[in-house]
């Protein structure tokens, strides 16, 4: 796999049982590259050991006076110097490599669960995890995937050198063999305690990152009730929280890091006054002493990769079980479906409800529970938050046919639609019948006033669909940023269009504007409206009261204002009345008067 070629066509099914299962089906599924990172690494490091033995034949061809085996010498020299610098531009090159794929991979994976699940994500989910997992964990896990072959690289060489030795010098060969081993292992003790520190400081920077992504989304109505200093307390408390957990954490890779440098010291010692005892005695002449000397030294350089490794497991580990419990997260249907794929028409019903949206009108549902609004919108596209009896299209079952085929059949608009940074152009490219033109959907869904803005805050851009909209486009109010969605969701022209409180944070007189033309672009199409607005509801072809989960009442606006108490608590705001016959039949202006609010309401929504 090469870097030009991603993204992946299928980034494949991960292991997501576990933290360490999700690092070893990562490592297995680009093992080409993982081969050549380790055969590029044993050509560097062997080359780069191998120097102390062509040091030792030099001086040894020098004592001697031989310029045939200085010659020679000299050339094995060459070559490993040409093996030194091949090798580690490829390996360097084959690491950068299994790093980006292996992280590209996580962030295919962690996209298209995010497609699967759909708004369903962030209620299992923080959405700050999501964000840390999709940006800084996705680095770590590809740092340990591809160090693992460099570290395998570097253990064989440290074993072909340790053989190397005894075969050249058995006396002082014994005692490097024997000493490596508790070089490379002796910081093993303390890997556990360092383990659980960085995994503490990832925990907390976790949360620390929950928080400010929190804060950031909340921002403006952090504003409006004056909020910002006790959020900005919190995270500065969370991001101290983070520093001691990250002193802490440095504090023990530091004292490892230290055993790193002073035991290989400590064994050059040991081979230097082994090595000139020996050679007092004339056991060993003075090129094997500065061979096996060179040979410790340049060992120090693989054995930093038994500390690398261990770091980049630490720190991996946390981001990989993050990782893998978000990938380990599962839709209530199974995605693939079980029909073929198809795009059904016909009129949108629940049974669970008993809703029935008729093809080609616009149905407005009331219900006076907002998250019960939210489930049920997500039911009607296909995205039930818990298994139950599927939505049905035309007498076809939604959750039966693959996502993408019930995504094309049924569009939902969230009460929280989510603008991404770009263009207007760029926004309003969504896949769609082409029947809807841009211009008509932003004059439907009265973005004059957000055209203008786009423009003011885009002085390089003329057109406004040349215009740059911020991130989740915080530039504008929450009634720009719901136009613009609503523009978009009518730019797709889907056959079925559910809209969730679309016009909350906009103007009655916009709203009214709106409705008409929600109402003119829409003709002929299915469309259902989650709302409690009068303007909206009195426009809709039919009206449903949805109240504790259960369709209780079907008719039009107006006349379910007059006949139905339930729903007129919901539209009005007002308190359910109680029901008291005999006072009614003592008192019969009572019904005079509830008519009469009706005529003034009426009167009132006409005029506005």
């Amino acid at each position: 796999m090469q870097i030009q070629d991603l993204p992946y066509s299928d980034p494949g099914v991960p292991d997501a049982r576990s933290g360490p299962r999700l690092l070893w089906w990562l490592w297995r599924n680009q093992l080409d590259g993982q081969l050549r990172s380790l055969a590029w690494g044993l050509l560097h490091f062997v080359s780069v050991s191998a120097l102390p033995f062509c040091v030792g034949l030099a001086i040894q061809a020098v004592v001697e006076k031989s310029g045939t085996d200085l010659a020679l010498t000299g050339a094995l020299m060459l070559l490993c110097g040409i093996g030194i610098a091949v090798g580690d531009t490829f390996l360097h090159r084959a690491a950068v490599t299994n790093w980006i794929t292996a992280a590209a991979r996580v962030q295919q994976l962690l996209a298209r669960k995010a497609a699967h699940l759909g708004s369903a994500l962030t209620r299992r989910v923080a959405a700050g995890e999501v964000v840390a997992v999709s940006t800084g964990d996705v680095e770590k896990i590809g740092w340990f995937v591809e160090a693992l072959s460099r570290f395998t690289a570097a253990a064989l060489t440290i074993v072909v050198a340790c053989v190397g030795l005894i075969v050249y010098q058995p006396a002082l060969g014994v005692v490097v063999a024997a000493g490596l081993p508790v070089v490379a292992l002796a910081a093993l003790p303390l890997l556990p305690r360092a383990t659980r520190r960085a995994d503490l400081q990832r925990e907390k920077a976790g949360r620390a990152t929950e928080l400010a992504s929190d804060t950031v989304a909340g921002l403006r109505v952090l504003r409006g009730i004056g909020g910002e200093d006790l959020f900005l307390d919190r995270y500065r408390r969370a991001s101290q929280e983070v520093r001691h957990a990250a002193v802490r954490s440095a504090r023990m890779w530091s004292l490892i890091s230290a055993i790193q440098v002073l035991l290989p010291g400590l064994l050059l010692i040991a081979v230097v006054w082994h090595g000139i005892h020996l050679a007092r005695h004339g056991r060993i002449t003075v090129g094997e002493l500065v061979t096996v000397y060179s040979a410790v030294m340049i060992l120090s350089y693989p054995l930093r990769h038994f500390e690398e490794i261990a770091m980049a497991y630490s720190f991996s580990r946390p981001s990989a079980k993050r990782a893998a419990r978000v990938l380990s997260l599962e839709r209530p249907t199974d995605a693939r479906g079980s029909r073929e794929a198809e795009v059904p028409r016909g009129d949108l019903y629940d049974p669970a409800t008993g809703l029935l949206a008729a093809e080609g009108l616009l149905t407005a549902v009331v219900c006076g529970d907002p998250d019960a609004a939210g489930r049920l919108a997500e039911r009607l596209g296909g995205h039930p938050a818990e298994p139950g009896v599927s939505v049905l299209l035309g007498g076809v079952p939604l959750d039966d046919l693959p996502l993408g085929s019930a995504r094309t059949a049924v569009l939902v608009q969230d009460k929280d639609p989510v603008l991404l940074s770009g263009t207007l152009r760029e926004l309003l490219d969504v896949p769609a019948s082409g029947a809807v033109r841009p211009e008509d959907a932003l004059a439907a869904a009265q973005c004059d006033d957000v055209l203008e803005a786009l423009v003011q805050g885009s002085l390089e851009a003329a057109d406004p669909m040349d215009a740059r909209i911020t991130e989740r486009g915080r530039s504008l109010s929450g009634g720009q940023r719901q136009r613009l969605a609503l523009a978009r969701s009518l730019v797709a022209d889907p056959g079925v269009l559910v809209l969730d409180e679309p016009t909350s944070a906009v103007d009655s007189h916009t709203e009214a504007r709106i409705a008409d033309g929600l109402r003119r672009l829409r003709t002929g199409r299915t469309t259902v409206v989650f709302t409690s607005s009068p303007l909206l509801l009195d426009r809709a072809d039919q009206v449903a009261l949805v109240h504790e989960g259960e369709v209780l009442a079907v008719g039009a606006h107006r006349g379910l204002v007059a006949t139905d108490p339930r729903y007129r608590a919901v539209v009005t705001r007002e308190p359910e009345e109680k029901p008291a016959p005999a006072a009614a039949d003592r008192n019969p202006t009572g019904q005079g008067a509830l008519l009469g609010a009706s005529d003034k309401l009426a009167e009132i929504e006409e005029s506005a």
